[in-house]
């Protein structure tokens, strides 16, 4: 059994998987071990020896989104509780692709509603990518969602758990990307997203992928 290669960086060949244990399974991911026999030995069509890695498989994958209001050159942040790291994070909107049959964009669409009370009417993607790649296959899409306006009172989500105290805020994507360096944004689809826009910008605004491009590092289902 052979890993498939995905995204186009991928390099080939990869590695062979000589037997695969599942540890843990749950609704959004599995914990699995992995007996490999690492590239270069496979390329060079000898044994070699083999090596043991533990790792989450089958994430569901999620989705952020960078919401920028162009007139005041802000975007939206929200800060929430995060238990692994036993701490409150700034964060994009972001949330599990956990909705069976959901697209991306629709996922990232209702994400903005339930997290940020806004909606938008001009969507781009504007960075891919696999978080931790050495102990997990999670993949996140953050789009850019501009035009935006507020979600009527009526249709707003009635935040629970974790989101019940959050905290939204618009800051200049100028200081916004200053805390980066100050180190008040750890969280890494925030920090991506927003070196990612302030370069667009500063690229004066090159031709993003469509709002539905095609994600060849979303885990399959």
């Amino acid at each position: 059994m052979t890993s498939p290669s995905s995204g186009p960086g991928a390099r080939v060949p990869t590695a062979q998987v000589l037997s695969s244990t599942e540890r843990f399974r749950n609704g959004f991911f599995r914990l699995v071990t992995d007996e490999v026999r690492l590239p270069a030995a496979a390329a060079a069509d000898r044994d070699g020896s083999t090596v043991s890695r533990d790792y989450v498989s089958d994430h569901l994958g999620a989705v952020a989104v960078v919401a920028y209001d162009e007139a005041s050159d802000a975007v939206v942040l929200v800060r929430q509780y995060r238990h692994p790291v036993r701490r409150e994070l700034w964060e994009l909107p972001a949330g599990l692709l956990d909705v069976p049959g959901e697209s991306a964009l629709d996922c990232a669409k209702r994400e903005l509603a339930e997290e940020a009370d806004l909606v938008a009417a001009r969507w781009d993607v504007l960075v891919d990518l696999v978080v931790t790649p050495g102990s997990s296959d999670e993949a996140i899409r953050i789009f850019l969602a501009r035009e935006l306006s507020d979600l009527p009172e009526k249709l707003r989500t009635e935040r629970l758990e974790e989101e019940a105290g959050m905290l939204i805020e618009r800051v200049p994507l100028a200081a916004a990307v200053g805390r980066i360096f100050s180190g008040d944004i750890e969280n890494a689809a925030c920090v991506a997203g927003l070196l990612a826009l302030q370069n667009t910008k500063m690229a004066m605004w090159p031709p993003l992928r469509a709002a539905e491009a095609t994600w060849p590092a979303r885990p399959g289902r």
